[in-house]
């Protein structure tokens, strides 16, 4: 299928790959990929994947020469599209644009064939173009040919995506006893850093929404995974309508799971699930603290030694009693797992009036379990259920 300019396809294959094919020229040309948000801005530096950050966090989208690949199932939920972009290299000292460049296109392939292809012509002055868009549409993912240009290369696409770029002071010229080193090596040569050692990885990390990162084996098993949840009463109000107001939350730290047998449910209060650590769902909930002051809090511990029965968790809590009030209940769940540093994971997005909030999902990863950050709310567990496609039936229930 060869594509024109703002036409659109579906996007059916989950491991697609975009290649920039062109003739052979001088022009140096680098491909790159934004993931935004519904702003259309980036949530951080490390949603712009290109040759300095070959691949994203969440393990959805790799750079690679003229090509980036992307797998659509492990995109971060706070990504609604992924702009694909092509720039050419010191464009402005080298007097380039994109109109010397005639018969390149955009191939759109899955790893058993070719899907559509997008001649990229009519270009001008242009230094920077976006190629397509590759965009949520009612659950599902579609693909934008786009073609449009930008004057200003790199920098101007960065600072429309929301990225911040600061000038760079010039390298030194070499002596002239010393050959001059290519730029292409230099601008793209790989540096691998050795991890740490174990003794300096960090204490704490905090996790940004939709970052992943991935629990420590010890051995070959993981040890018991502890999810706890933390949160205070909102201020009490004072005057003629306090007594009314002042009746504070109850607020249950809960959990939807589903076993690689296919089996699913949820871990909650609510209903009496409190799960079991040794049988399945090897899942617990330890307590249900109604008032909030209860310092430690409400804990899930997940039993590691079946880390490998289990396919994902989902984490989450809900209002039972009170108005919803998040920003002042302060939410904050924290992950520990031997070996790996403590997750920390605010509820820190306010000003929801529903009831449920999706804190973080754990899906399994070689035995192990990537934790990314979720904080989305909803106005029930059955709303909630529905966006992650667990697919339970929801009654309404009580505490005894």
């Amino acid at each position: 299928m060869e594509l024109g300019k703002g036409q659109k396809i579906p996007l059916n294959e989950n491991s697609l790959i975009f290649k920039l094919e062109r003739p052979i020229s001088a022009l140096e040309i680098d491909t790159a990929a934004f993931l935004t948000q519904s702003n259309g801005k980036v949530a951080s530096d490390d949603d712009f994947v290109f040759y300095g950050n070959t691949n994203h966090v969440s393990g959805g989208v790799f750079h690679k020469n003229d090509s980036v690949e992307i797998i659509l199932d492990k995109i971060p939920r706070h990504v609604e599209k992924i702009s694909l972009t092509a720039t050419i290299y010191d464009a402005e000292n080298r007097k380039q644009n994109f109109s010397m460049i005639q018969g390149a296109v955009l191939k759109i392939l899955s790893l058993y064939d070719e899907i559509a292809t997008f001649p990229l012509e009519n270009f001008t002055v242009e230094t920077a173009i976006v190629l397509g868009e590759v965009y949520r549409y009612k659950g599902n993912w579609k693909f934008n040919a786009i073609g449009a240009g930008f004057s200003g290369g790199l920098a101007a696409l960065c600072n429309n995506f929301g990225i911040e770029v600061k000038d760079v002071a010039p390298t030194p010229p070499a002596p002239e006893s010393a050959p001059e080193r290519p730029k292409i090596n230099t601008r793209r040569e790989k540096i691998k850093i050795p991890p740490p050692p174990a003794e300096n990885l960090p204490k704490k990390v905090e996790l940004r929404k939709g970052q992943k990162v991935n629990l420590t084996k010890k051995g070959s098993a993981l040890g018991e995974i502890v999810i706890n949840l933390n949160w205070s009463q909102p201020q009490q109000k004072t005057g003629l309508f306090s007594r009314f107001m002042n009746k504070g939350i109850d607020l249950d730290l809960a959990c939807l799971y589903e076993l690689k047998d296919g089996s699913a449910n949820a871990v909650q209060a609510l209903g009496n699930h409190f799960g079991s650590l040794n049988y399945p769902p090897y899942i617990a909930l330890d307590g249900d603290d109604r008032t909030g002051a209860v310092a430690a809090g409400e804990t899930i511990r997940v039993n590691g030694k079946f880390a490998d029965k289990i396919r994902r968790i989902l984490i989450f809590t809900f209002i039972y009693e009170g108005a919803a009030n998040w920003e002042e209940a302060k939410g904050v769940v924290t992950v520990n797992c031997p070996g790996s540093p403590e997750l920390i994971v605010r509820m820190d997005e306010y000003g929801s009036r529903k009831h449920t909030c999706a804190i973080a999902l754990l899906e399994n990863v070689g035995g192990t379990f990537s934790v990314e950050k979720v904080v989305e709310f909803f106005d029930d567990s059955e709303q909630m259920d529905r966006a992650f496609g667990w697919g339970l039936r929801w009654t309404v229930g009580r505490k005894d």
